[in-house]
This record gives C-alpha cells, sequence and structure tokens, in this order.
C-alpha cells in the first residue's frame, strides 16, 4: 500500500534527527537537572494544604 511506504521513508529520516537531538538534550539536562529538582516541590497539593486553604476561603 502506498500508505506504508510513505511512513516507511519517513522513519528512517526521524531516526537519524533523534540521535543527534537526544545527545544535545543529555548534554544539558545535566546543568538543568538542579533547577528542576527544586521545580519538582511544586506537585499535587497535599491534604495539609488543601486544608489550609479551605480555612483561607
Amino acid at each position: 500500500s502506498p500508505s506504508a511506504a510513505h511512513s516507511l521513508t519517513d522513519t528512517p529520516s526521524a531516526e537519524m534527527a533523534d540521535k543527534p537531538d537526544i545527545s544535545a538534550v543529555s548534554n544539558f539536562d545535566k546543568t538543568k537537572l538542579k533547577k528542576t529538582e527544586t521545580a519538582e516541590k511544586n506537585t499535587l497539593p497535599t491534604k495539609e494544604t488543601i486544608a489550609q486553604e479551605k480555612e483561607a476561603n
């Protein structure tokens, strides 16, 4: 089928582009990881947080 042949043409070029991208990203990630850890504190609210918000309202 023509559509299958088309996707086969797309896939290799996508993979080729992916590999340098990933290595570039992992080089950056090591610098950004510490900032990401700090941001992780902004996760879902705990029961304490919800209780405080109910009292404030």
